[in-house]
């Protein structure tokens, strides 16, 4: 009983103001760090270059992070938790072939909803083969990214769907100031998902369960429903970046999301979560996503060549990990 209370403490502690700006925690110093590297990056290259600092490049590159970013913040909730989904990409393209087959015959407000609804289908397919089963979240979301992604390519031929009703299109370069729709949402994502974190009974369990399962369980709380709960909403946000990426594209494409998963997990790693669980916020995963998009921003300003960017996201990767490793072994 004490172990699962103590573990539900952590979260307030670890993501107050006062623990940012005075770190008490290796995951806490992390996102300080990539916070000023981040800010640090965008004074400089301001200064260095008069089209970084243009403020179309600018809102191009809170573009840029949307849709990822939103993937992202369900990673987040996963990865907190003490798992992960690889299957995110393959979700977002499903989620967007089916909801532009949807909207050729019945409109796009119920391909939209289609969508959503096989995201969380698949998210919760996801969380019962980990939490009821026992699966390794490895095995498990890569099994299902498979079996998505094979699927998926047998029933469209590996061919786009398409052409799209025109809405499609003005919904997804719908813009107020210049502020896409695709940012909008990723806004109102941040938002929802750090409330939950942070207000919520669930968020605290969330927290929980990845310090502590064993605790957490004995203390009263349902860990299979936290789990399952967990992948529904990381379902549900790769169907949300599937079908924005829809809506900008214009077409339904299976070859979507490919690179999303490596993208996310790497993203709310360098953002200053580590891979163990029970520590983090969303804050970790914009802090990651927006240092991965300034950082190929600036190689396509600069024509780096962008076969370059994997090597850099890899070697942030390492080095977050890596300090994470070194501690622990210290501590032990």
């Amino acid at each position: 009983m004490n172990t699962g209370i103590a573990v539900a403490k952590t979260y307030p502690q670890s993501t107050s103001a006062r623990q940012f700006l005075r770190p008490r925690t290796p995951a806490a110093m992390v996102q300080r760090i990539m916070l000023v590297l981040l800010i640090a990056s965008v004074i400089g290259l301001s200064v260095a270059n008069p089209n970084f600092r243009n403020p179309a490049n600018l809102l191009n590159i809170v573009q840029q992070a949307s849709m990822v970013g939103i993937v992202a913040c369900g990673m987040q909730l996963m990865i907190i938790s003490g798992g992960f989904d690889l299957s995110v990409g393959a979700t977002a393209a499903a989620a967007g072939c089916l909801a532009a087959a949807i909207s050729l015959v019945a409109g796009i407000p119920y391909g939209i909803a289609g969508a959503l609804l096989l995201g969380l289908l698949i998210g919760i397919i996801n969380g019962g083969l980990i939490a009821k089963i026992g699966m390794n979240p490895f095995v498990s979301t890569f099994g299902t990214q498979a079996v998505i992604t094979g699927t998926l390519y047998a029933m469209t031929e590996a061919k786009p769907i398409a052409p799209l009703p025109r809405e499609w299109r003005e919904l997804g370069f719908f813009n107020i100031g210049g502020f896409t729709f695709s940012s909008m949402v990723f806004v109102g994502v941040v938002a929802i998902l750090a409330g939950v974190l942070r207000f919520t009974r669930y968020g605290q369990h969330v927290y929980a369960v990845g310090s502590n399962k064993i605790g957490t369980s004995r203390s009263g709380v349902n860990v299979d429903r936290v789990i399952i709960a967990t992948y529904a909403i990381g379902g549900v946000t790769a169907a949300i970046a599937g079908v924005l990426l829809t809506s900008i594209a214009g077409i339904g494409s299976p070859q979507a999301g490919t690179t999303w998963a490596l993208l996310s997990i790497a993203a709310v790693v360098i953002g200053g979560t580590p891979l163990t669980g029970g520590v983090g916020g969303i804050s970790s995963a914009v802090i990651g996503i927006f240092a991965l998009t300034v950082l190929n921003n600036a190689m396509t300003l600069y024509s780096i060549s962008a076969f370059w960017q994997p090597a850099f996201m890899g070697t942030g990767v390492l080095l977050t990990v890596g300090y994470e490793a070194i501690r622990r072994n210290r501590k032990s």
